[in-house]
């Protein structure tokens, strides 16, 4: 199977996927989601697979959603959101929803920039290994945006409610250092893909269909209501895309602050 976007290869029963567009950031681009998507079918097919690391070429891991890119077909980006039932995760949600169902530990090596969709591709992970200066942001506010990407689920999981909001909220970036204090990475190294492989190599040396089972075991212990969560992003997304704020958002992020317009008030 071959990716345009991404590297995949496999050394000693451990997949290594990066990210490769480094002449963007990282950002993702319809064809970059449907890379994942296929990566993350090929490794639920194929049993000889022990560990996976994702990581990124270049200075960042993800800078976040090429918009340009996404925008440039509106026919490509409604695919992008299109699902046949509400509960199920669209192509733009299986970037990250989907690595939590495959039956190896996931191992997310993150250093510069893990933005926006980047962070929620992260936090799809079972575990996230930052460098203590990563640079890590909540940044779909920024936009006038909600992550709509999968990413609540898992975030849901391990930082408490209000730092969720505020992070949100606010679109601020937090280094990795303080992501580790907040719960959002597990470890903190110089060198996170190294620290990854280690990871990895640990837990191949136990039982395949243990570690299997554990995943799938704290994930429904851990995750209540999925579906649903699910289903409140696209459609508190859909309600945003199509309110007046919104465009007034977009156009004040992309001009010079004197002109900038004033927010209509919620109805």
């Amino acid at each position: 199977m071959s990716y345009t976007t991404i590297t995949y290869t496999v050394k000693e029963q451990i997949a290594f996927i990066e990210l490769a567009r480094p002449e963007k950031r990282n950002a993702i681009s319809i064809e970059m989601f449907k890379d994942i998507d296929k990566v993350i079918k090929n490794l639920k097919k194929d049993k000889t697979i022990r560990a996976a690391i994702v990581s990124g070429q270049g200075e960042d891991f993800c800078s976040g959603l090429d918009v340009k890119s996404v925008l440039k077909s509106p026919s490509k980006a409604i695919k992008l959101l299109f699902k046949w039932l509400p509960w199920q995760s669209n192509l733009a949600q299986r970037v990250s929803t989907k690595w939590r169902e495959l039956p190896i530990p996931v191992i997310v090596a993150i250093h510069g920039r893990c933005w926006g969709g980047g962070l929620q591709i992260a936090q799809g992970g079972d575990f996230r290994i930052a460098t203590p200066d990563a640079s890590l942001s909540i940044m779909e506010g920024k936009w006038g945006l909600i992550p709509d990407m999968g990413g609540s689920i898992a975030l849901r999981e391990s930082v408490s409610i209000d730092v969720a909001k505020e992070l949100a909220m606010t679109a601020k970036t937090i280094t990795g250092e303080e992501a580790l204090s907040l719960n959002m990475v597990t470890h903190n190294h110089e060198k996170p893909l190294e620290a990854a492989l280690k990871l990895a190599n640990e837990i191949k040396l136990q039982s395949p269909d243990a570690i299997a089972q554990v995943k799938k075991l704290y994930n429904k212990s851990w995750s209540k209501d999925a579906g649903m969560a699910l289903a409140r992003e696209s459609w508190y997304q859909i309600k945003i895309l199509t309110g007046k704020n919104f465009k007034i958002k977009t156009y004040n992020q992309t001009h010079d602050k004197s002109e900038h317009k004033t927010f209509k008030n919620r109805r």
